[in-house]
């Protein structure tokens, strides 16, 4: 084919791999428009409707509207406008998908309900401003009127989910969850028993030396007691409930006796909650973290070994 050579739509569907029908299609609205007319009225075409019909079919494949395409060929949009409209655009599409995908992995993997099924669509679908509202009135519940002290302002934002604007659909799924047991008022509860007993440590307890919280006493302590295999009723248990209950002495700013060993038990029991140990497992996931250790079974120890002593 030459510059100067023109072809019928047959010759041109022979060229392209397009059909004359589809030819014929984008002639009729102008986007690849005849040069001339044959003396039977036939359409007849240069060389330069190939290179425009190869670019119409690659803009037809990645999604592009006729209009669009019909603006770009007679170059009244550029062809990096367009990309770059219809790249967003993909965007867009590419997390709703990731969304559905992550409920409809939920929903086969967790047996939800409709009606759980049909929150998690809703909770998934959240902008971003609705999930900024989710997450502030959590930690409202939360830490309200706790938190103006520097220290508390660093708790609440090592409690803030920050899910990124491509999430995986893991994250999805994660986020979901987690405003699912954010929104339980039960849980809310607890999590607000438990800033509350920290703040009362923080503000009656002995004010020298370093503060440690009770989470990771129990950690230091505890975890190697079950990797040892050491029971929580054995004698060699004794050590390390004198050690919590100096803690929460210390903490407490009162003497080691019934009643405070009756306050250790009540602190150790709040702590001791699955859906908290769920709760920093899904902040993990949405916020990109390393998993943590779960704390459940040093906990569920140190319970037994407290309450052992107690009854005894």
């Amino acid at each position: 084919m030459d510059g100067d050579t023109l072809y019928s739509i047959g010759e041109l569907a022979r060229r392209t791999g397009l059909t004359v029908k589809t030819i014929r299609f984008y002639s009729d609205r102008g986007i690849v428009a005849p040069t001339d007319r044959s003396p039977a009225g036939y359409r007849l075409y240069d060389i330069h409707a190939v290179a425009r019909l190869d670019l119409v079919r690659t803009l037809r494949d990645l999604g592009v509207d006729l209009a669009t395409i019909r603006r770009v060929v007679n170059r009244e949009l550029s062809l990096p406008e367009v990309a770059a409209t219809h790249a967003e655009a993909l965007a867009v599409q590419i997390r709703v998908l990731r969304r559905r995908h992550a409920v409809l992995t939920a929903v086969a993997k967790r047996g939800l309900t409709v009606e759980e099924t049909d929150l998690m669509h809703k909770l998934a679908q959240l902008s971003e401003d609705e999930r900024v509202r989710l997450i502030g009135d959590f930690l409202d519940a939360a830490f309200g009127s706790l938190d103006t002290h520097p220290a508390w302002a660093g708790v609440r934002r090592s409690m803030t989910p920050e899910i990124p604007n491509s999430p995986e659909a893991e994250q999805i799924r994660a986020w979901a969850e987690w405003a699912e047991l954010a929104a339980d008022p039960d849980f809310r509860a607890g999590v607000r028993r438990m800033a509350e007993d920290h703040a009362a440590e923080q503000a009656q307890g002995d004010t020298t030396g370093p503060r440690r919280n009770l989470g990771a006493v129990v950690r230091d302590r505890v975890r190697p007691a079950l990797a040892a295999g050491i029971a929580p009723a054995s004698h060699q248990a004794d050590s390390i409930v004198v050690a919590l209950a100096a803690h929460c002495a210390h903490a407490l700013g009162r003497p080691d006796d019934a009643e405070l060993r009756r306050l250790l038990l009540a602190r150790l029991e709040s702590v001791c909650d699955p859906r908290w140990d769920r709760y920093l497992q899904l902040l993990a996931v949405i916020n990109g973290w390393p998993a943590p250790e779960s704390l459940v079974p040093a906990f569920n120890w140190s319970i037994e070994a407290v309450r052992v002593r107690m009854e005894r």
